[in-house]
């Protein structure tokens, strides 16, 4: 096997160019009597784009920290490219970190900032400026080396420091919830920039977010955290059309619980097609009557709040392909009649809810 020499001061790592980018093996962590990775398995792919997704206090920012060396774990294992980290520093493995707020150094130039860690590690002038030179003009950046950070906007910074970041060429990127700070059109458009970049250098991505609709618009896979614990792997698609639990099904996009006959399920909004009474079902597809009690216009979709006759409450989205906001506010208080067919009914493992996740 072919091996591969990335030597940082007197030490190197021998990266195996067929393992896995990152895999944890067991990795358990706590604070006190809180336990915050609670024996967690994962193989992320060489050059995959994988997300860490889940609430607050689920454990995803501390797994990310556990993979950089910022964190040691109690137990288990941390492998980079087949070689065991969990002894080593930040600095002797071959990562680089992005977090929320930039870090960047307000004194400095932005090329100052970029070439920061290449000075640190001994790299001679020359090769430093033409490695800054060729990262900045990566992140569309071109120019702005002499610039101070604030003469430059948000989405400008956070590209600063994933230049910071790239231009020691590690073999794994960690994103922090990178993009938190920024407004959300500017969040749209460097979520797009992300995903091309990614794709472009072919290192893998361990992105860290809270943010739902940002998981599944950029990622290959992503691990959906909750109470230290992983619920559900797999593609976008698999988490959001298959959720394996409760839990998934209610933190990632919107699920609408149904108990009939003795059993519960859930259906996504979308999934839902709302008529008018005198409008006959389809057939084969279940139908349930209603009025609808609350409207929101959200430019795009329209979200409407559906009281059932029979009692509860359902959520229906509806695109605005001819529907201006008026017609969309006038239907509140109009009876309609909900229907869904039955392969978009998703059967669920209620019973195997966590503690903590009600």
């Amino acid at each position: 096997m072919s091996v591969q020499e990335r030597t940082f001061g007197e030490q190197a790592l021998a990266i195996s160019p067929h393992a896995a980018g990152v895999r944890l093996a067991g990795v358990r962590k706590s604070y006190g009597d809180v336990v915050a990775v609670d024996g967690v398995d994962l193989e992320i792919e060489a050059g995959e784009f994988f997300t860490l997704l889940g609430p607050s206090g689920s454990g995803k920012t501390t797994t990310l920290r556990v993979i950089a060396g910022f964190e040691r774990p109690d137990d288990g294992r941390v492998e980079l490219g087949g070689v065991d980290v969990t002894d080593r520093p930040p600095y002797l493995r071959d990562v680089n970190t992005v977090f929320q707020d930039y870090a960047l150094f307000p004194h400095m130039t932005i090329a100052d900032n970029v070439a920061y860690g290449l000075r640190v590690k001994g790299v001679g002038r020359a090769e430093r400026k033409a490695r800054v030179d060729d990262v900045l003009e990566t992140m569309r950046l071109p120019g702005v080396g002499g610039r101070k950070p604030s003469q430059l906007s948000g989405g400008q910074r956070q590209r600063v420091a994933l230049a910071r970041a790239l231009v020691n060429q590690p073999e794994v990127l960690l994103l922090d919830e990178p993009l938190g700070a920024l407004d959300l059109k500017l969040r749209q458009e460097m979520q797009l920039f992300l995903k091309s970049l990614q794709q472009e250098l072919g290192i893998t991505f361990v992105y860290v977010t809270h943010d739902q609709d940002e998981a599944l618009t950029m990622s290959d896979r992503l691990a959906v955290f909750n109470l230290g614990q992983i619920e559900q792997l797999g593609s976008p698609a698999e988490v959001y059309e298959r959720p394996a639990n409760a839990f998934v099904a209610g933190f990632v996009g919107v699920s609408n619980v149904i108990e009939r006959d003795g059993s519960r399920f859930a259906v996504r909004p979308e999934k839902i097609r709302m008529t008018e009474t005198d409008t006959a079902p389809t057939a084969g597809s279940h139908a349930e009557p209603g009025r609808i009690k609350g409207v929101v216009y959200a430019g795009m979709v329209t979200r409407y709040v559906v009281e059932l006759d029979r009692g509860g409450e359902l959520q229906v989205v509806r695109q605005n392909l001819e529907t201006s906001s008026a017609e969309a506010l006038d239907a509140q208080g109009r009876n309609v009649i909900l229907e869904w067919r039955p392969e978009h009914q998703l059967e669920l493992d209620w019973e195997g809810e966590r503690e903590g996740e009600r």
